[in-house]
């Protein structure tokens, strides 16, 4: 999920559906790939927020709100969950993407700050410790925001994604204490079909790594 203001749209970005001056969820056969939502209502907001957290949505890829007041409407998503900040990377060796396969999805590495750290120093320090490689982090890509719930709570987690390329894979493997049973390296086609089994945000974070950041 998204949450931004119209300066921030480009216009060269495509949605698959485009929804305004409704106070109702469309259908679920219409949240298909990148969709976005113009001036939600507050009461809107919450309908989506609780859609996303309840229904698969195996077609979606990203959902984006747009508002002429981008900092309340941050302000009034946040308002809504316990926030965690998160970091991770996508980490390329020539041609090649890194994969990790968590809890039955193929995914990206990534994890929790801990104390004083930067967003750079997370991502690198979480992806070196789930697979036992040596990166060096490059540029931001973006932020995601994903939502989930943990013990009856309704968790917002933000997690800042870098690029990076690694300098040694030499012992490579999963850090199975974390729930990584797999680790991989794909060509590009490969990692777009790998990712069909995995989250709508982590389809959207790749598309969006290969538009800007990815070197043939």
């Amino acid at each position: 999920m998204d949450l931004i203001g119209f300066e921030d749209l480009n216009p060269k970005k495509k949605f698959d559906a485009i929804f305004s001056d409704s106070e109702e969820l469309p259908p679920a056969s219409q949240w298909q790939e990148d969709i976005l939502f113009q001036e939600p209502s507050h009461d809107l907001i919450i309908k989506i927020l609780y859609q996303l957290r309840t229904r698969k949505l195996k077609d979606l890829d990203s959902v984006t709100l747009v508002s002429r007041n981008k900092d309340e409407l941050k302000k009034f998503v946040k308002s809504r969950f316990s926030i965690i900040k998160a970091a991770g990377g996508i980490v390329t060796k020539k041609n090649q993407i890194l994969l990790i396969f968590r809890l039955g999805k193929w995914d990206f590495p990534k994890g929790k700050f801990e104390k004083g750290e930067t967003p750079k120093e997370c991502a690198v320090r979480e992806v070196e410790e789930e697979c036992a490689i040596h990166v060096k982090a490059g540029k931001p890509i973006c932020n995601t925001w994903h939502t989930y719930t943990q013990n009856r709570k309704s968790i917002l987690k933000k997690t800042y994604w870098f690029a990076m390329e690694c300098v040694s894979d030499a012992e490579m493997k999963p850090q199975k204490e974390e729930g990584i049973d797999d680790i991989r390296w794909f060509p590009e086609a490969e990692t777009k079909t790998a990712l069909i089994n995995s989250y709508p945000s982590m389809r959207w974070l790749f598309k969006h790594f290969l538009k800007e950041h990815f070197k043939h």
